[in-house]
């Protein structure tokens, strides 16, 4: 694989308000409605298949702006949590994205591993936030259906399109072998992308974590060590509302995650002081070797 080389103009969308980008309404990412025209995911796939990472996460961008995503991603989900801090009991609400990003149609999905500047363009598209560990944790215990993890052996066509289609399948498979469309929260099929506090010690990197077994314990313990250009079939993108309900009172996600009397409620890590990605137009990524050190 190449070595991508970019000039790296970086912002931190997470200083922005959650007045700025398009907010979250209801239980429902407020997106423009699919198009009846919309290519399917299996198209989308096809149409990103053979271009490089730049080209590539710009369409899928711009089918997500769109609206060329399943019913099933629209759907924001309650997640519940209970958490002692200095001897009080806080009762805490935030709302996650019933699946992982696709693409497509409800029927024709295809799952969209991004890096996080793309997944975090995405986030500030509709007022959202990607996921701490903690926070993915808590939606895997939530979850209604906990699909079996499905490793495909690492290689070094791991990072490309028709490895993210032979997963995608997989899960399709999965899915098509339940009684029932799952109608809550789905969860275990894919690792996360997540915000943490330990990539301020890495910058460049990007954090991921997750994959839950059945016994609840996850296949990748956080893990920082690729840089943020490297983008495999196992990742999986899934969005938390900005807002959450602390005792009932709404806050600011990124407020939570910067106070230090209250980012434990939804951070093991305690501070994420810059609980985002930078955006940019491109950084540099992986030179092409099989990466070691997390668990594909």
């Amino acid at each position: 694989m190449r070595a991508w080389r970019f000039a790296k103009r970086l912002r931190w969308t997470c200083l922005m308000t959650m007045s700025v980008g398009m907010p979250v309404s209801g239980q429902t990412l407020e997106l423009p409605p699919r198009g009846a025209d919309a290519p399917t995911g299996r198209e989308v796939a096809a149409m990103v298949r053979t271009v490089e990472l730049e080209a590539r996460e710009d369409r899928i961008f711009t089918e997500i702006a769109k609206g060329n995503i399943p019913e099933s991603f629209r759907t924001l989900m309650p997640v519940q949590v209970t958490r002692q801090l200095d001897g009080r009991e806080y009762r805490v609400t935030f709302w996650a994205t019933a699946d992982y990003l696709g693409v497509g149609s409800e029927e024709d999905a295809f799952y969209a591993p991004l890096s996080p500047q793309t997944a975090q363009r995405v986030a500030d598209l509709v007022g959202a936030s990607l996921p701490t560990p903690f926070m993915v944790d808590a939606i895997w215990e939530a979850a209604s259906t906990q699909l079996e993890p499905a490793p495909i052996p690492p290689s070094s066509e791991m990072t490309t399109v028709a490895v993210f289609e032979a997963h995608n399948r997989a899960v399709r498979s999965q899915l098509a072998a339940l009684l029932s469309r799952p109608n809550g929260i789905m969860a275990g099929h894919k690792k996360d992308v997540v915000i943490a506090g330990a990539l301020a010690e890495v910058p460049g990197k990007v954090a991921i974590y997750g994959w839950h077994e059945a016994n609840a314990e996850p296949i990748q313990p956080l893990y920082t060590g690729h840089t943020d250009r490297w983008v495999d079939y196992s990742h999986g993108i899934r969005l938390v509302h900005r807002e959450v309900s602390i005792d009932g009172v709404m806050h600011d996600l990124v407020d939570v995650l910067r106070d230090e009397s209250l980012a434990a409620l939804l951070s093991d890590e305690g501070v994420i002081a810059e609980p985002c990605y930078p955006t940019s137009t491109g950084a540099e990524s992986d030179a092409g070797s099989v990466q070691t050190g997390s668990r594909p």
